[in-house]
């Protein structure tokens, strides 16, 4: 049993893991994003989206070392990777840091709706996994309205 609960553990941290170099990804598009912008809609994308996908990326990364401190498993380190180019500039960039937030929010939702959480986890990771997803929540709205508004 205390093997199974190990695996269990262990895909948990994968996958806080896998959601965590999401948003490290979707926060350096947004890096490159900002770069490209007036000062005005650089300003606007901060508020609106980098501030809170560097908190949920925080969030995430805090997650997987507490949790794997707890239980005695190995944790890692995060580097955030480059966000590489895109053909259309600050929008293709805020396109695919939504994707790439989007992926780590479903990531963590499909393990919620699980019960691996629940059977293998503790009230640290459940919170750090709701706390993720917060600072996540509307961001494909607020990257709308950001969009719709730029170059005007």
């Amino acid at each position: 049993m205390a093997y199974a609960t190990m695996q269990a553990r262990q895909e948990l941290l994968d996958t806080v893991a896998e959601a965590a170099d999401a948003l490290g990804f979707a926060l350096a598009a947004l890096t490159e994003a900002y770069d490209r912008l007036d000062e005005h809609n650089a300003d606007k994308l901060e508020e609106a989206l980098f501030r809170p996908v560097q908190a949920a990326y925080g969030r995430a990364k805090r997650t997987h070392a507490e949790f794997a401190a707890r239980h005695g498993l190995p944790g890692r380190t995060f580097e955030p990777p480059s966000a590489g180019v895109s053909p259309t500039g600050a929008r293709g960039m805020v396109e695919r840091a939504v994707e790439a937030a989007a992926e780590a929010d479903r990531a963590l939702a499909t393990l919620q709706d699980s019960m691996l959480p629940v059977e293998a986890g503790d009230d640290g990771l459940r919170a750090g996994l709701t706390a993720v997803r917060d600072a996540v929540a509307g961001l494909p709205d607020r990257a709308r309205e950001l969009l719709r508004t730029l170059g005007r």
